[in-house]
């Protein structure tokens, strides 16, 4: 399971502030990552199945956990989430944004909650080829947290080929610039839910991030996607 202890905060929000992205290598065993795709088929863990192509949100399929989320989900999101709500608040802050994210998950579930948002969001995304994710951000509801991650589960070159994962940030009267990100197997990419705090002339101002999912050219892809918030 992920070692919180290989993460160095400092520069996972150096590269947050300045990319609205932040990439961390290896932090989840191979037998980690196989035990989650051989759940994939244990219906009674999920709440609800997507299929991508039905709703136009590309090619794929993914499925979201059910509460009570498995120990593994569970722990993710409530360890990740405390060092995040401080990056959080700090650009709240810059931003001149009247919103204070609590230091523990569950007191933020409880903001959900108050809003009628009780359904969990964690998921796990499955990809074969020619499966592509177009571009999204995951909010769901009134509450939602400027941080998600997610964990590719498959091995780039070896399981599947293409699939890179894609974000585009949309800047204030300038073209849109577009980040292509290739995790290995067990890394992790924690990346902005909405938008970024960018300095400009007259202060920060929001960047609008969306992301999504490349067509893969071979193979098939599996991934987890922890988000913090749940939905109305």
């Amino acid at each position: 399971m992920l070692d919180l202890k290989t993460i160095n905060w400092k520069v996972t929000q150096a590269s947050l502030n300045e990319k609205g992205y932040a990439v961390i290598p290896s932090v989840m065993s191979e037998s980690d990552c196989q035990n989650l795709i051989n759940n994939y088929k244990t219906e009674t863990i999920y709440r609800s199945t997507i299929n991508m192509e039905r709703y136009r949100f590309g090619k794929g399929e993914y499925k979201y956990y059910n509460y009570p989320l498995p120990q593994q989900i569970q722990t993710l999101r409530e360890n990740l989430y405390p060092a995040l709500a401080k990056i959080a608040n700090e650009w709240m802050s810059l931003l001149g944004v009247d919103v204070t994210f609590p230091i523990l998950h569950n007191e933020f579930i409880e903001e959900c909650h108050s809003k009628n948002q009780h359904r969990p969001t964690p998921l796990i995304l499955h990809y074969q080829i020619g499966g592509f994710n177009t571009l999204h951000q995951d909010l769901y509801g009134e509450v939602y947290f400027p941080f998600q991650v997610v964990f590719l589960l498959s091995e780039h070159g070896g399981e599947f080929e293409g699939g890179e994962f894609i974000l585009i940030e949309q800047l204030p009267r300038a073209q849109s610039r577009a980040q292509v990100i290739q995790l290995n197997k067990g890394g992790a990419l924690i990346f902005t839910t909405n938008f970024r705090p960018v300095k400009g002339n007259k202060g920060y101002y929001r960047a609008k991030i969306k992301h999504g999912i490349s067509s893969l050219t071979s193979g098939e892809r599996y991934a987890l996607g922890i988000i913090f918030h749940d939905a109305g």
